[in-house]
């Protein structure tokens, strides 16, 4: 399903369900420490009812599943749901999935203790979700808003990546990160207190082939160019690291978290 977003990629189509299969494979990355600190706040364990939104594969879910709380999970990809059912099916996982957009989903009202968002905020209409965020969470429920992004100023690889993919796709508005904040809309402000915030330095090992499959999955290329256009790209990006990049290394990357309240 093509998606469209006039802030982002010029409001060029992707579609997640086009790099599913990589993503599956490529996309679950996040250390352990990425899931401890929000296990250690009391958030996301047994006996909590939580909604993950924009799962993607259902990364956050099956890798805090052992955590025990009974996840629901949503994405507007089929495909990524496909993948994600596979996922939790091969480790016995009972995870609920649902196809939808995060805006068009419907459950009871106050039917989640926590509601997880992971590198996927930005995407929303949040004059819609928002409202319906703190409608479906119980009373004092809380929003978990994640992202992890390379560092491309201050790791050569990942900026040379970079590079390369605004190469083939110069309208691709991911490049760049820096150290920031999660990002937290305006109207939040109507319905949530944000009570907790937190940034961090990591490193994340890769291969050089887990590190292509990882890029090529990425919104600029496999979720957006044309099967030529991505053939092309990997075969010279595959060259690149050849030239720039031992077998294995570290990709330096900064994580923030943001934990809101329902008022």
């Amino acid at each position: 399903m093509d998606i469209r977003n006039e802030n982002i990629d010029k409001g060029n189509p992707f579609d997640w369900g086009r790099t599913s299969s990589d993503y599956a494979q490529y996309r679950d990355i996040y250390p352990e420490i990425f899931y401890k600190k929000i296990a250690d706040r009391g958030l996301c364990i047994n006996g909590q009812k939580v909604l993950d939104i924009g799962t993607g594969t259902g990364v956050i879910p099956r890798n805090m599943y052992n955590y025990g709380a009974e996840w629901t999970v949503t994405d507007i990809s089929a495909n990524q749901i496909r993948q994600a059912e596979r996922l939790a099916a091969e480790n016995n996982m009972n995870i609920k999935f649902t196809v939808s957009a995060a805006e068009n989903i419907s459950f009871l009202e106050k039917s989640f203790d926590i509601i997880t968002a992971c590198q996927c905020f930005w995407y929303f209409d949040h004059e819609v979700l928002i409202p319906k965020l703190a409608e479906i969470l119980r009373d004092k429920g809380k929003l978990i808003v994640l992202s992890m992004e390379w560092l491309p100023f201050e790791d050569k690889i990942a900026e040379q990546s970079e590079r390369l993919v605004l190469k083939y796709n110069p309208d691709w508005t991911g490049a760049g990160e820096t150290r920031k904040p999660v990002y937290i809309p305006d109207i939040a402000e109507k319905y949530f207190e944000i009570t907790e915030r937190e940034e961090y330095d990591l490193n994340v090992h890769f291969t050089r082939e887990s590190w292509n499959r990882r890029i090529k999955s990425c919104r600029g290329i496999g979720a957006s160019l044309s099967e030529e256009k991505i053939s092309s790209w990997e075969k010279e990006h595959k060259k690149l690291l050849g030239s720039i990049a031992p077998e294995e290394f570290d990709i330096l990357h900064h994580a923030a978290l943001a934990v809101l309240q329902k008022k």
